[in-house]
């Protein structure tokens, strides 16, 4: 490949890219390649096009495949990358002669090398690619794919090729990218978690098995660089220095780039929230308990949500520190749903067990209304008002932690638990009217479950102790019968 970029095409390969070529395309000793998938990660305008322009001519003309697919979330940059590809070939006296075909009609475009090879581009859809065979597909902008609709349907395409090749090419994601964000976990899994980012965002078991069948090429700032760094800037764009991307542009970017922004796109960073937290800057980080307090003849309040895709099912508890200060954690989270309540019903079995959820509509709903009817299970359908107070409440206990807070409210505690750091820095807000709001679980770029069910469980605590600080004839009247 190095040599046909540098003898045929012209190109002047910077070293990083000969690394890059090199180990990318290793091959086993039955001259397969060794890896069907690759991904690469670098930093902006590094030159991932270059790479992709240089793979594909090379598969074309060289080895004579008979089907380059290329996709990207936007058809406007597949058909860009394409374009590259075909202006190099039409550009090179060597190559130009072999091209039979050109098809420039938009969402169609494709061209033929002798009538044999052909390089096509596909919609990164669910129907993209589907009816093809491709040897080589590209995707570019990996972290754009955010849902497995495109991947799934574009990379079978190649099942029925014994050595084809998947390559994706980005820069780093947020929660938001699923698809590159489970194959980096798998890949770091093999690596044995090499930056801790894996046990950082929380990923099971499942989610995070190891894969000897994904080459991961990343080029990233090590983690927690400050964004002035010059290190970092090094570490995440290797062609620093050779023309394309130079010291005072990265400048500029770090200076003018919010800090989420310039850590994802230049340091090629993962970023675990692109999102403005809900809470007053340092509230959640103030409010943390290095381990759980919670005392042991405290009654324990438990809330219960379910993602808004029903893919996870989380169960919090809220109970009392020493202090008297309420604290909540993350007791059990898992996938599916079925689990949840038998967990509930076997602790329900040695005393009554409180549990709250979101009523009227939510995910979790219908799990709740099954926790009602079990035995020992005391179960409360938080809804209506009952639902915009118990996330004020909370907001307030969260916001009195604050540096300079002015919030006059009883601050909850939580333990450090990566799921819930997450949801509770990028959970959307939903208007309920007159003022009134609560989290919203579909806007949010990450599942906030976790955070729900603290809201939940938090809610039915404080509603108890507020109960119990009045006397029921207050509210209920007196009947003698």
């Amino acid at each position: 490949m190095i040599a046909f970029a540098e003898s045929v095409l012209g190109m002047s390969l910077y070293p990083w890219q000969r690394w890059l070529l090199i180990h990318a395309f290793e091959i086993n000793e039955d001259g397969t390649f060794r890896f069907r998938t690759i991904i690469l990660l670098v930093a902006r305008q590094n030159g991932k096009t270059t790479i992709s322009t240089v793979v594909t001519l090379w598969f074309l003309f060289v080895r004579g495949v008979d089907l380059v697919l290329g996709t990207a979330q936007s058809l406007d940059i597949s058909e860009d990358t394409w374009e590259a590809a075909l202006s190099v070939a039409e550009h090179n006296e060597e190559l130009s002669p072999h091209i039979t075909k050109v098809v420039r009609v938009n969402g169609k475009k494709s061209f033929r090398v002798d009538e044999r090879s052909r390089y096509k581009v596909a919609a990164a859809s669910r129907k993209g690619g589907r009816g093809n065979s491709a040897d080589l597909v590209l995707l570019d902008e990996l972290r754009e794919h955010l849902n497995w609709d495109a991947w799934s349907a574009i990379s079978k395409t190649t099942l029925a090729r014994p050595d084809a090749v998947i390559l994706g090419l980005s820069n780093a994601g947020d929660p938001t990218s699923v698809v590159l964000r489970q194959l980096r976990a798998k890949a770091h899994a093999a690596l044995g978690d090499p930056d801790g980012w894996i046990k950082s965002v929380g990923f099971d078991d499942g989610e995070s098995s190891s894969s000897d069948s994904i080459g991961l090429f990343e080029w990233s700032a090590s983690p927690g660089i400050d964004i002035y760094d010059r290190d970092g800037w090094r570490q995440s764009n290797p062609s620093l220095g050779h023309g394309l991307v130079t010291e005072a542009a990265l400048l500029s970017s770090a200076q003018t780039d919010p800090e989420a922004v310039f850590r994802t796109e230049n340091l090629c960073q993962w970023v675990e929230s692109m999102a403005k937290s809900p809470f007053p800057e340092g509230a959640w980080d103030g409010c943390l308990d290095g381990s759980s307090f919670i005392v042991s003849d405290s009654p324990l309040y438990f809330g219960i949500d379910v993602s808004s895709d029903r893919t996870y099912t989380t169960i919090a508890v809220c109970g009392k520190r020493p202090d008297g200060k309420m604290h909540v954690e993350v007791a059990a989270r898992r996938t599916g749903s079925a689990w949840a309540v038998e967990w509930i019903a076997d602790r329900a079995r040695s005393s009554t067990m409180r549990v709250a959820y979101q009523g009227r509509g939510a995910p979790v709903s219908d799990l709740g209304e099954t926790l009602s009817h079990k035995s020992g299970v005391d179960a409360f359908a938080c809804e209506g008002r009952n639902l915009s107070a118990w996330s004020g409440r909370f907001w307030d206990a969260v916001a009195a932690s604050a540096p300079e807070s002015r919030i006059d409210s009883e601050p909850v505690y939580h333990l450090d638990q990566p799921v819930l750091n997450t949801a509770a820095k990028c959970a959307a807000i939903k208007p309920l009217g007159d003022g009134a709001w609560c989290f919203d679980r579909t806007k949010s770029p990450e599942d906030i479950a976790p955070l729900m069910a603290c809201v939940m469980a938090f809610g039915l605590a404080t509603e108890h102790t507020e109960d119990d600080s009045r006397s029921a004839y207050e509210d209920h009247g007196l009947r003698v019968v």
